[in-house]
C-alpha cells in the first residue's frame, strides 16, 4: 500500500508564529503604571479582589496578601459610581504602605465609573458586551442602516472614556465574554467566537481612529473549546486587518474550584500559552484570590525556558485542521475506542506488583464481597494497564487489561486480554490480537517528510498502521515541548489518512498533584480541544521508586486528574460541573461556602452543568453553558434559572438550593444519590 498525503484539508488559517517551534507573539508594549506589559517583557500575573471596594482597608489587605503572592495587577470592581471613587483611597493606601503594583477599574455597565475610575487608576477594563449596551436576550433583525447607527451610538458613548485614558496615560483591556455577548451582536454573529472577537475590534476601531493604543485584549469563556478558538481568530482578524499586536490576557472565566477549576484554567490558558500567545494570565478560582497568582505562575513558568529546551521539530507548512472550529479527527472504531466512542481513560498500573482486587477503588472499580459483585464509579477507568504484572484474578466487566505483547503471548486469555507492542515488534510479529492492538508510536520514529522513498522505515511503519484496522496507537514524546510534538505526528496521520485511533500518553516526574494536573491538562486538553485524541494515559514511568499505598494514591489523582482533563476540554462528561465565579466585590452571597453547599447536594448528577454566579453581571450571560443557574439578586435573593431563563426570582437564600433540586426534578434531570460506601 502506498500512502498519499491529502492536501485538500489545507487551510490558510495562521494565529501564531510556528505550530511546532516555541516562539512568544510579537506585540506592541502598553504601559501600566511601572508594570509594562508586552512580548517585550515578562508574561504577568494578575488577580481580582473580592472584597467589598467599599471597604477601604479589606481591600488594602487582600491586595496585599495577592500581591505577596506573585500578583503584578490587582483588578478591583466597580460597579458604579461611590466604588470608582474609593479606588483612589485603596490606591493612596496601597502606596502608603510601599505596594506600586498597578490597579485595574473592572466596569460592566457604567461608563460614568469608568470615565471616573481611568483618571484614578493605572488601568479600566470594559466589557464591550455590557459597556453601552443593555441586553435582554432578544433577537432583533437589524437592518444594515440600523446596524451601523447603533454603532455610532456606541462610538458617542465610548469616545469620552477613550479620550481621557489617552489623557492621563491610563491603559485599556477590552475584555469580551463568551456569556455576555449583547444581543446586537447574537443577532448578527451567533454565539460565536466570530462574533466575540467583532465585539472588541468594534471598540478597538474608534480608539485606532483617535490614536490610542495602550490597549490590551481578551476573549474570555467557561467553554475551553470556544476560548481557545476565540483567541486565536482574534490574533488571525488582528492580523488580516491590519491592527497592531495588541497584548493578550488570558483566562477562563468561571473555572470553579479546586482540582476542576485548575485543570479547566490550564487546558484553556496553557494551549494558548504553547502556541505562543498570551501577555498575562489570570486563574478565576472560586477560592481566595491569593490562592490564584501562583497557579497562573506555574503555568507560565514552563515557558521561560521553552525555547531552549526544545527539540527540534519539522514545521507544518499548512494545518490540515481548522483552528477556530471544532472537528474531532475522523477515526474508525476498534472495539470501544475511536469512531462516536467518547475518549477512553487507561489507567497506567504497570509499576504495581502483586496487584490486589482493593487496589482498583483508585480508578473507579469496588468490589462488593456480600453481593459478590463488581460496581464502577463516574470516574471508573476503561482499560488498566499492568505491564509486566497481570493481574491475578478476573477484572470486572467494565474494565480491560492491556500487557506487554510478551506477556500477552504467554497468557491464558488472549480473547480479553489486549497486548501493547513496541513498533519493531508491531512490524515484526505474526501473532496479534483479532481485534485491538496498542502500538507505541513517537514522532522520532517518523520524521514526516511527505516525500520519502517508500522503503523509508518510518513510512512503512505508517503504511502498516494503516493497513491494521486492529490497530490503536499510543503515542508519546520526550521533546520539552510536547503538545507541539504530539499534534505534529497527529497532523501526520491526517494528511496520510490514517484513520487508526490514538490514545495520547503523558508522563511526568513525580510531580506536586496540582503540579501534575496543570501539565497533563496543558499537554492533553489543547490536542483535545483541536479534536485530536480518542483516550488518555498518564504514565507511571517515573513514580516506581514509591511505596505501594504512595503509588496507589498517585495513580488515583493520575485518573481523576484523565477524566478531569476530558471534561475541561468538553469531550467526555462524567461529573457535574460547576461553572462558578470567582466572586469579586459585587458579590452578593459568599460564594465559597454556597458552592460547596450545591456541590455536596448535587454532584452526583453525570453531565449536568450547574452556574453559580454572585452577582447579576456574572449571570446569566456568563453562565451561557449551564444547563441551571442560581444568581445572586438581591441581600439574601437569590434567581434560580433554566439555561438563560429566569425561573424564579427573589427565591430567599434559605430555600434557594432546595429550589434548584426541585428545578432539577421537575425537568426529569433528578437520580437520587447511592447510599454511602462505593
Amino acid at each position: 500500500m502506498i500512502l498519499v498525503p491529502d492536501t485538500s484539508l489545507q487551510l490558510n488559517t495562521r494565529y501564531c508564529n510556528s505550530l511546532t517551534s516555541y516562539s512568544r507573539r510579537k506585540t506592541i508594549d502598553v504601559q501600566i503604571g511601572d508594570v509594562p506589559l508586552g512580548s517585550n517583557f515578562p508574561i504577568r500575573v494578575q488577580s481580582m479582589t473580592t472584597i467589598d471596594t467599599m471597604d477601604t482597608q479589606g481591600s488594602v489587605e487582600q491586595s496585599i496578601r495577592m500581591i505577596e503572592a506573585g500578583c503584578e495587577y490587582v483588578r478591583i470592581t466597580a460597579p458604579s459610581m461611590k466604588e470608582a471613587q474609593n479606588l483612589e483611597n485603596i490606591r493612596k493606601e496601597l502606596r502608603k504602605r510601599g505596594y506600586n503594583t498597578p490597579l485595574i477599574a473592572d466596569i460592566h455597565f457604567t461608563p460614568n465609573a469608568a470615565e471616573l475610575a481611568a483618571r484614578l487608576v493605572e488601568k479600566v477594563r470594559v466589557n464591550p458586551g455590557n459597556y453601552a449596551d443593555k441586553k435582554r436576550f432578544e433577537v432583533i433583525d437589524y437592518t444594515e442602516s440600523s446596524y451601523q447607527a447603533e454603532l455610532e451610538r456606541i462610538r458617542e458613548r465610548f469616545i469620552p472614556l477613550v479620550k481621557i485614558c489617552k489623557e492621563y496615560g491610563t491603559a485599556m483591556r477590552i475584555g469580551t465574554n463568551h456569556g455576555s455577548l449583547s444581543d446586537r451582536i447574537l443577532s448578527r454573529y451567533g454565539d460565536t467566537p466570530l462574533g466575540m472577537v467583532e465585539s472588541a475590534l468594534e471598540f478597538l476601531r474608534i480608539c485606532e481612529d483617535l490614536s490610542y493604543y495602550n490597549i490590551v485584549l481578551s476573549m474570555k469563556a467557561s467553554n475551553t473549546q470556544v476560548m481557545v478558538q476565540a483567541y486565536r481568530l482574534l490574533v488571525q482578524k488582528l492580523d488580516e486587518e491590519g491592527f497592531k499586536a495588541y497584548p493578550l490576557h488570558l483566562g477562563v472565566t468561571e473555572a470553579g474550584e479546586a482540582e476542576d477549576g485548575r485543570i479547566k484554567s490550564a487546558v484553556g490558558i496553557g494551549t494558548l500559552l504553547e502556541d505562543g500567545l498570551g501577555d498575562t494570565v489570570r486563574v478565576s478560582l472560586t477560592e481566595e484570590p491569593e490562592l490564584e497568582a501562583p497557579v497562573a505562575r506555574t503555568l507560565i513558568d514552563r515557558y521561560t525556558h521553552r525555547e531552549a529546551q526544545q527539540k527540534p521539530i519539522l514545521p507544518i507548512e499548512h494545518s490540515p485542521i481548522h483552528p477556530f472550529q471544532y472537528f474531532r479527527r475522523k477515526t474508525h472504531e476498534v472495539v470501544n475506542i475511536g469512531g462516536h466512542n467518547v475518549p477512553r481513560v487507561v489507567a497506567d498500573y504497570s509499576r504495581v506488583e502483586n496487584l490486589q482486587i482493593e487496589d482498583l477503588k483508585g480508578i473507579g472499580h469496588f468490589y462488593l464481597p456480600l453481593p459478590d459483585k463488581w460496581r464502577m464509579n463516574d470516574l471508573g477507568a476503561d482499560y488498566i494497564y499492568t505491564g509486566i504484572h497481570p493481574a491475578p484474578f478476573m477484572l470486572p466487566n467494565g474494565l480491560k487489561e492491556i500487557v506487554d505483547y510478551p506477556i500477552w503471548q504467554q497468557t491464558a486469555d488472549k480473547v480479553n486480554t489486549f497486548p501493547v507492542l513496541e513498533n519493531y515488534e508491531f512490524l515484526d510479529v505474526n501473532e496479534k490480537h483479532l481485534t485491538l492492538n496498542f502500538v507505541r508510536v513517537q514522532l522520532l520514529y517518523i520524521t514526516g517528510d511527505q516525500n520519502l522513498n517508500q522503503s523509508d522505515p518510518g513510512l512503512v511503519l505508517l503504511t502498516a498502521i494503516k493497513a491494521d484496522p486492529t490497530a490503536v496507537l499510543l503515542i508519546e514524546t520526550g521533546n520539552a515541548h510536547a503538545m507541539a510534538e504530539l499534534r505534529r505526528l497527529f497532523f501526520l496521520l491526517i494528511t496520510h489518512q490514517i484513520t487508526n485511533p490514538v490514545i495520547i500518553l503523558r508522563s511526568f516526574d513525580l510531580l506536586p498533584d496540582d503540579t501534575l494536573q496543570l501539565y497533563a491538562a496543558t499537554d492533553c486538553g489543547g490536542l483535545l480541544i483541536d479534536g485530536l485524541g480518542d483516550g488518555i494515559m498518564l504514565g507511571a514511568d517515573y513514580v516506581a521508586e514509591l511505596e505501594k499505598p504512595k503509588l496507589l494514591k498517585v495513580l488515583s489523582s493520575y485518573n481523576q486528574t484523565a477524566f478531569g482533563i476530558l471534561q475541561a476540554a468538553r469531550t467526555r462528561m462524567s461529573k457535574t460541573e460547576y461553572i462558578s465565579c470567582p466572586s469579586c466585590g459585587r458579590t452578593l452571597f459568599d460564594l465559597q461556602e454556597t458552592t460547596a453547599m450545591i456541590r455536596k447536594r448535587t454532584d452526583h448528577l453525570k453531565g449536568i452543568k450547574i452556574g453559580i454566579m454572585g452577582c447579576i453581571v456574572n449571570g446569566p450571560g456568563e453562565m451561557a453553558d449551564a444547563d441551571y443557574g442560581y444568581v445572586g439578586v438581591g441581600k439574601g435573593k437569590i434567581a434560580l434559572y433554566r439555561g438563560q431563563n429566569v425561573i424564579k426570582k427573589a427565591v430567599p437564600a434559605e430555600h434557594a438550593v432546595d429550589e434548584l433540586i426541585e428545578l432539577i426534578r421537575e425537568d426529569g434531570n433528578w437520580i437520587e444519590p447511592e447510599a454511602e460506601g462505593i
